[in-house]
């Protein structure tokens, strides 16, 4: 099989993976009407395809030996590389039927349930990393009950120090603080990869300062912005408040896209990266291999062209199908879901965007009003979330011994 077409496999893969997870950056903008579908999909492209070019290289680097023992397949790398192709069409079809019912899902549990699929029929049960999928159990159950919790509990300050008033002076007094809040978010987790980067390796400047002061003057770019907005509505009260944070809605967003980008790119091309790899070297992938270039394009390029095409189905549900969403909740779930998973990222536990966002949306709900919260959709997601993993897991197997007994790359 060729080269070109494994990459097609990429994209169609990066498409579906595009078309359900761009509800994980958007889908709360679009249901408080901060944005229009239209702008969320321009905004999400640019920067998931930004996400997943800049800093997607150490997820995929890692991804394809985290389930797999790679030591059994050392004498048989043909059976790998068939694995892998197993893995990149079992999660595109995977992700393909969830998104047709407007149902996100984690990817990431598709990856790894395809790979542990595929590697228990291939070489039994112990090729199997058993650790990791315990790790992915975990984040199942614990990411969507701790993004609630900060959600509630970031919602409750916020409500009872600036929503319950809504006053212009009060909102005025708090732009410094939320401007700060997204900046401190977004830079611990790009700023550590973006100066590790070559082109600033001949720096003198420690880097810590240059982290420092990029982000204070983005804070104060951010906290500019937003009082010039509140200058602009002043004599308006009962709209100032979530018209401003409408604004700073789209900013959270797009930090949350750029984040998604850079990490969950990684389960669209980390098959072909790694196939790409045993027919450059002739040996099996073991830890971090390196990842080409053209490679994390075309995950970039396939995440914006299926968010486009299809995202639309997994934005309702999360933006308008859980519960009704403004512009104060809606950014109140976002920032609980992107500290959420940078706490995870900080003691290793792999999570899942989508589990998180939709942990956050729930939560607040949950405080608001319980009956404001639509439990047939959540019953919807939560199966979904529950049978991604074996549903992957079988598809995989499936594709796998299709392929073998067709001896598909002879």
């Amino acid at each position: 099989m060729t080269i070109f077409l494994l990459a097609c496999l990429a994209i169609y893969v990066a498409w579906n993976l595009g078309a359900n997870d761009v509800a994980n950056s958007m889908g709360t903008s679009v249901g408080s009407k901060a944005i229009t579908l239209t702008q969320a999909i321009i905004i999400a492209g640019i920067l998931e395809f930004a996400g997943a070019v800049i800093f997607g290289r150490e997820v995929s680097a890692t991804i394809a030996s985290k389930v797999v023992n790679p030591d059994l397949f050392v004498t048989q790398p043909q059976i790998f590389v068939t694995g892998m192709i197993a893995v990149l069409i079992s999660c595109g079809l995977w992700l393909q039927i969830a998104t047709s019912q407007g149902l996100p899902v984690a990817s990431s549990h598709a990856v790894v349930g395809a790979i542990a699929g595929f590697s228990w029929v291939a070489m039994g049960k112990n090729a199997v990393d058993w650790s990791s999928i315990g790790k992915i159990c975990l984040g199942w159950l614990s990411t969507p009950i701790l993004s609630g919790i900060v959600a509630i509990i970031f919602y409750n300050i916020l409500w009872r120090s600036l929503f319950e008033s809504k006053s212009i002076i009060r909102l005025q007094e708090w732009i410094p603080w939320l401007s700060a809040g997204l900046v401190a978010i977004f830079g611990t987790i790009v700023f550590p990869k973006f100066w590790q980067s070559s082109l600033f390796e001949s720096l003198t400047i420690p880097r810590h300062d240059l982290s420092l002061a990029l982000g204070g003057v983005a804070a104060i770019s951010v906290t500019t912005y937003g009082w010039q907005q509140l200058k602009i509505l002043q004599n308006k009260d009962n709209l100032a408040l979530e018209t401003v944070m409408a604004k700073f809605q789209v900013i959270s967003a797009c930090f949350v896209a750029f984040a998604h980008g850079s990490n969950d790119v990684g389960n669209a091309i980390a098959p072909l990266a790694a196939i790409v790899y045993v027919y450059d070297t002739n040996t099996i992938p073991f830890g971090n291999i390196p990842i080409p270039f053209w490679i994390l394009v075309i995950g970039g390029l396939g995440i914006v062209l299926g968010l486009a095409v299809q995202g639309k189905n997994v934005i309702a549900t999360v933006g308008e199908n859980i519960i009704s969403l403004v512009p104060s909740t809606g950014f109140c779930a976002e920032i609980a879901t992107a500290t959420t998973i940078l706490l995870a990222s900080r003691i290793g536990l792999p999570v899942s965007t989508s589990h998180t966002l939709v942990g956050s949306i729930v939560g607040i709900g949950l405080w608001k009003n319980r009956d404001s919260v639509d439990w047939s959709t959540i019953k919807s997601i939560v199966l979904a979330w529950i049978i991604t993993l074996p549903a992957a897991a079988i598809l995989g197997a499936v594709i796998f011994r299709i392929l073998n007994s067709l001896n598909f790359l002879n």
